[in-house]
């Protein structure tokens, strides 16, 4: 049997109830860990725009990425977008087999934007990379969907096929750029970067062509690549994917655990040599959920045409993980946002305003309740509390408890894509209207 445990930075075993991150700072999508705990104390429980608000400071264009935080600044990208003629825009749909409600623009700025954490003050707007006549992508997408990576004052900044880069924080200059890694999302870009000692880790699954590829964080240059195996869909919309790795230590040696279409893959973070694979068992598409992993088990959805919850174990002999499925859960699953593992428990909110509280260990209910309309922001855990997202701006909050008990309904203007982000004493939530500082008096 393998053991399995998660890394970041240092080796943690799993299991452990309590959150692992450190407490003022989030340096990438759902936290020091990815698993969307924060160790942070004193935030807020109720708030409106009236109350518990620090600050409120609009962010120029769209983008659904989180909020990171450290060193007492908050920064998020976002892109600057003119919309194509429509003449352009017919000439432009006219070449897509995508029936989706699109946005097509005729140009792009992309941008990353600071905070003073204490007091909202902007500190820079910089243009990071721009380009001409962008890929069309979903109406409710944004060009700057993926999440930054900040560390040592360095600001990855993935916007997706329009490129990569890193921004040196204190001089505001962009010190390399990588623009090698288009392929077609159709959609628009969703998969954020994970950092694991010098590389910067990103799936590129379109329908066109899939892999996984590894960036020097200091230079940019492409370390490994490798292309994803086994059959896909012979339909290409179906091949898509904008999920997001999770590095776990299974008997003492890191890996890539990587979901995509269909299937879902153990990388060597090293390497990038394909390690196992296992197929889902139902058709899974345009899944953007990050794995958690506990108890010796992966958890993962399987994103579109009806996702399931899995919980995968890696056994195997003579050193060779073989992959199975102990459960599947199949009730009110996320196609879009990822579920929290809280000690024994995993939690979880559909896209059509479900949550959940199951087993981790049996997949058991302990209960499902109605608590909004669309949840595509994946819950915040802290403080024995779970934040779980709206889109329509409202935040309910629960005890992360096996019995069902609402804290607090809180309601912003504007609609929410992004996961909050949460440092000691507060909470930082972006509506696609604003980003606010939610501090309690």
């Amino acid at each position: 049997m393998h053991r399995l445990a998660f890394v970041a930075g240092a080796i943690v075993m799993l299991g452990i109830s309590s959150s692992l991150s450190a407490g003022d700072r989030w340096p990438e999508w759902r936290g020091e860990l990815g698993q969307g705990h924060a160790d942070a104390t004193n935030l807020p429980i109720s708030w409106s725009e009236s109350k518990n608000v620090s600050w409120k400071q609009d962010v120029p264009g769209r983008g659904w990425s989180t909020p990171v935080i450290d060193n007492g600044q908050v920064w998020v990208t976002t892109a600057v977008d003119k919309l194509a003629s429509k003449r352009d825009q017919l000439r432009r749909r006219k070449t897509s087999t995508n029936s989706q409600p699109l946005r097509i623009s005729e140009s792009v700025s992309l941008r990353a934007v600071g905070f003073d954490l204490d007091s909202g003050r902007l500190i820079r707007d910089v243009e990071v990379l721009a380009q001409r006549e962008p890929q069309m992508i979903h109406r409710d997408n944004s060009y700057a969907t993926p999440s930054p990576i900040l560390e040592d004052g360095k600001l990855y900044c993935h916007y997706g096929p329009s490129g990569i880069a890193c921004l040196d924080l204190a001089s505001g200059k962009v010190l390399w750029s990588n623009r090698t890694l288009v392929v077609k999302h159709e959609n628009g870009p969703g998969s954020s970067p994970i950092l694991w000692n010098d590389l910067l880790i990103i799936h590129c699954d379109g329908i066109d062509k899939q892999y996984i590829v590894a960036l020097d964080k200091n230079s940019g240059d492409e370390v490994w690549k490798t292309p994803r195996t086994g059959d896909l869909n012979d339909n290409p919309q179906l091949r898509k994917s904008y999920a997001t790795s999770l590095i776990v230590d299974v008997n003492g040696e890191p890996q890539v655990v990587s979901p995509s279409a269909d299937w879902i893959f153990g990388y060597d973070p090293q390497t990038g040599t394909e390690l196992w694979k296992m197929k889902y068992g139902i058709l899974g598409f345009s899944n953007s959920a990050r794995p958690v992993a506990g108890h010796g088990m992966i958890f993962t959805c399987t994103g579109y045409m009806k996702s399931q919850l899995l919980a995968i174990k890696l056994d195997g002999e003579n050193g060779r993980p073989q992959p199975s499925v102990v459960w599947r859960h199949k009730k009110q699953v996320p196609s879009v946002s990822c579920p929290l593992l809280i000690g024994d428990e995993l939690y979880f909110a559909s896209d059509n305003g479900v949550a959940s509280c199951i087993d981790a260990r049996t997949h058991k209910t302990h209960w499902t309740k109605r608590i909004g309309k669309k949840f595509w922001a994946s819950p915040l855990y802290a403080d024995g509390k779970i934040y779980f997202f709206d889109r329509d701006g409202t935040t309910t909050v629960v005890a992360a408890e096996t019995n069902f008990k609402k804290l607090a309904v809180n309601k912003l203007d504007g609609e929410m894509f992004a996961t909050a982000a949460a440092v000691d004493g507060s909470l930082v939530v972006r509506t696609n209207r604003a980003l606010y500082c939610l501090r309690q008096p």
